[in-house]
């Protein structure tokens, strides 16, 4: 029997709702921060699982990588894929902690609010690099192929 996590049904809804619940964080809200406190937590959740899908690839080409061996059409994906978990990394860590300046109004926490806005628009940068690296494997799963119409 297939595990779930390998099933391409769960990658795919898994990367919907990740994607969905990442534009949802980047919605403005004022005053009560809970919208945002909410949505940034199921995005990180839906973050951690797209990357415990992906955990043996990464192992996989951080050993290829290292090793000088990796498939040299594969390193920039590769690259990216790391400055990706790097920045959403600190991203998650600096919004939970950015909570003290807005909830308990701990005015040395605001600095963590910075850096969470800072890193999430590189972070939405390099996520829009890495659909795009990935719009072969996207265009697969919504079996669309390159060159041929939708009719």
């Amino acid at each position: 029997m297939r595990s779930i996590w390998k099933s391409r049904r769960t990658k795919i809804v898994v990367d919907i709702c990740m994607t969905i619940f990442l534009i949802l964080s980047f919605v403005r809200w004022e005053g009560d921060p809970a919208f945002h406190l909410i949505v940034g937590t199921v995005c990180t959740l839906f973050f951690g699982v797209h990357v415990w899908i992906h955990r043996k690839w990464l192992q996989t080409m951080t050993k290829s990588y290292l090793a000088k061996k990796a498939n040299p059409k594969l390193i920039g994906k590769y690259r990216i894929d790391v400055l990706l978990l790097a920045v959403w990394g600190t991203c998650i860590i600096t919004g939970f902690l950015a909570i003290g300046s807005f909830v308990g109004g701990i005015e040395w926490m605001f600095i963590f609010s910075r850096i969470h806005g800072a890193s999430a628009r590189l972070g939405l940068l390099l996520t829009i690099i890495h659909i795009i690296q990935h719009r072969g494997q996207i265009m697969s799963y919504l079996k669309l192929k390159k060159g041929v119409s939708g009719k």
